[in-house]
């Protein structure tokens, strides 16, 4: 299938296992991906997502070029849609990156869909796609709404891939660590995350990507929208309480 999964409390984490291809997606392990997709926006056990690789060589390498080459596998069917849809409207649920090793082309783009990343001190980023007579389509997408567009542009002109330190400089990664140590951390991360209201953080993560898309006055509309509906639940009341009793809140999700 390519990928393993696994549940940390409320954190689910995505392992792609494939370290013999540096972790690089082949369309069953898109499928895969997808599904897990479909799967945990309706599990509401999960909170967070964590996605990784398998070894310390790579977070992903992009596509398996080979394999869709070879003309025999096809990308088809709901979760394999659910897959590129991620890289247009994301997860309604916070999703956190650790990137054990090198994220390339694909790999990097499916980083720039997260929300927030752990990298590997010897990690390296990028989209080379140029070099190989392609074109990033996610990552031309992607990156500039992350980084200024001088950088994107030399990033996606010439190919070349930057260390984790820049990226870290850029924004582009939220922590640097040693790579044994950026699954523990990003599960850290995660289960921050996951320690506030189910709710209240699907909502402040919508409003924060609304403000990016749109003009501030349009943004702002879309709190007004959504305050009325975050005040009136049982974790903002439980909050409250929990607050003035100096106590760790009891989140139902509702």
């Amino acid at each position: 299938m390519g990928i393993l999964r696994s549940r940390r409390g409320a954190v689910e984490v995505l392992v792609i296992d494939r370290p013999e291809k540096r972790n690089a997606l082949d369309p069953a392990t898109i499928c895969a991906i997808g599904e897990t997709f479909l799967e945990i926006e309706h599990d509401d056990e999960v909170a967070v997502l964590v996605i990784t690789g398998a070894g310390d060589r790579a977070f992903c390498a992009g596509m398996d070029l080979a394999s869709f080459a070879d003309g025999r596998q096809r990308l088809a069917g709901v979760a394999a849609e659910r897959y590129e849809e991620f890289f247009r409207t994301g997860l309604t649920k916070p999703v956190v990156a650790a990137l054990n090793g090198s994220a390339v082309g694909g790999g990097f783009e499916l980083m720039l869909a997260c929300d927030v990343s752990v990298a590997a001190d010897h990690a390296m980023l990028g989209i080379p796609e140029v070099k190989r007579g392609l074109f990033a389509g996610a990552g031309g997408t992607l990156l500039p709404t992350r980084v200024p567009a001088a950088v994107a542009l030399e990033m996606g002109l010439t190919g070349d891939l930057i260390t984790a330190a820049r990226a870290y400089e850029l924004g582009l990664v939220n922590r640097v660590v040693p790579g044994v140590a950026v699954l523990s951390e990003a599960l850290a991360l995660a289960e921050r995350i996951a320690a506030n209201a189910p709710l209240a953080v699907r909502v402040t993560k919508r409003l924060m990507y609304d403000a990016l898309e749109s003009p501030v006055s349009a943004a702002w509309s879309h709190v007004m929208e959504a305050l009325p509906g975050i005040l009136g639940t049982s974790d903002a009341l439980e909050g409250s309480r929990a607050f003035v009793e100096k106590r760790t809140p009891r989140w139902s999700g509702t």
